[in-house]
């Protein structure tokens, strides 16, 4: 009987996905304009503040899914992923 292959889930894989909020960005995560391009006032004052989550992805510039809750938010790129107020530390 062969062994059945285990997979290590710490180990990266050859394709590794940038999250939507990973750096460098290339787009504006409160825009989606590229970064390029954005003028210094583009940012919202809300957003400024911290008070705004993102939403756009900030490497490909697409509209991202937003859930706000009482607690934080979340945040989900079709490409990118899903990315977590909890993990940013902005809870």
């Amino acid at each position: 009987m062969t062994p059945t292959p285990t997979v290590d889930p710490g180990a990266r894989s050859p394709i590794d996905i940038p999250g939507p909020l990973d750096e460098p960005c290339r787009y504006g995560v409160y825009t989606g304009i590229e970064l390029d391009l954005q003028s210094a006032d583009a940012v919202p004052p809300a957003a400024r503040l911290g008070l705004e989550p993102p939403r756009f992805c900030g490497q490909c510039g697409r509209r991202m899914v937003v859930q706000v809750r009482p607690d934080g938010w979340d945040a989900r790129c079709s490409r990118h992923g899903v990315v977590d107020s909890s993990q940013l530390g902005r809870r």
